[in-house]
């Protein structure tokens, strides 16, 4: 029986040029490096020198070990940190500060929301600060993304009301009535049980292939990091590096069952496993 092998393809070298007749990544990180200066003791660095870049319309996550920085990357490339050496490009632009068609999706989702706001009014949040759109049309626009997350019928429902799973997807719809060209995600499904955790897998994918946006995902959990992608990085213990840039040749649209079933996955989920594992095993 003939064996199933992994492409993997190794990461550029950066800087990578930009020519006359090449389009700039959707997103680019050269050389990022992040440094944090305790008020007492030595410096601790986050991120050694952090490169790779994300193209328009895909779907990549990154992961590593614990404690590795992949928070600290996320706020640097959301213009929420400034690195200590490095940059950041969004359409070959450097982001010197939050930048116009970026979000970032935080964790503790639960925290985010505005709890003496009802779902409707929560995610119309994200439009209120747009000018030339008059609350009605504010409201329509929330209504189409409430439902595009599953959750029409809760509009006048309050975040306390609603389950964790249903939280995020008021995040989600929030993050995205506001058509960002990308979405950062950091570990946002990492506090629900294991059933809404699949569901909500699939329904980001839904979104993501309906809208088109690119989303530059986090995740400790490896087999969620190839079941969504196009490629994974993987990085290193801290100060992190990319050890490895692995492309994920999977069929769309995917499937809980099948997909996790293919050798091609399998070996994908074992590949990833081992480097961490090796990293690990070095701190």
């Amino acid at each position: 029986m003939a064996r199933t092998r992994l492409r993997l393809k190794a990461p550029r070298p950066f800087p990578l040029p930009v020519g006359r007749d090449r389009v700039p990544p959707m997103l680019e990180v050269r050389e990022l490096r992040k440094e944090f200066q305790p008020l007492s003791g030595q410096p601790v660095v986050a991120l050694g020198s952090v490169s790779f870049r994300v193209e328009s319309g895909q779907f990549v996550s990154i992961v590593g070990p614990s404690g590795c920085g992949k928070s600290t990357l996320l706020q640097c490339i959301a213009g929420l940190s400034r690195p200590s050496a490095g940059r950041v490009l969004l359409h070959g632009r450097e982001v010197t500060g939050p930048p116009e068609g970026l979000i970032l999706l935080f964790q503790e989702y639960n925290k985010s929301l505005m709890a003496w706001r009802s779902v409707l009014r929560n995610v119309r949040f994200g439009l209120e600060n747009r000018s030339g759109m008059s609350r009605p049309e504010m409201d329509a626009e929330a209504r189409r993304y409430i439902e595009l997350v599953g959750l029409k019928g809760f509009e006048a429902h309050y975040p306390w009301e609603l389950s964790g799973g249903m939280q995020q997807r008021v995040a989600i719809a929030r993050a995205l009535v506001r058509r960002p060209e990308v979405m950062l995600m950091d570990e946002p499904f990492g506090s629900l049980d294991a059933l809404t955790r699949i569901e909500l897998e699939d329904a980001l994918l839904r979104l993501w292939e309906s809208l088109r946006a690119t989303i530059l995902f986090v995740t400790h959990d490896i087999e969620e990091a190839v079941y969504l992608s196009d490629r994974v990085y993987v990085l290193s213990c801290r100060p992190a590096l990319v050890i490895e840039e692995i492309e994920v040749k999977l069929e769309r649209p995917r499937h809980q069952l099948t997909t996790r079933e293919d050798p091609r996955f399998i070996q994908a989920r074992r590949h990833i496993f081992e480097l961490i594992s090796k990293e690990m095993a070095k701190a």
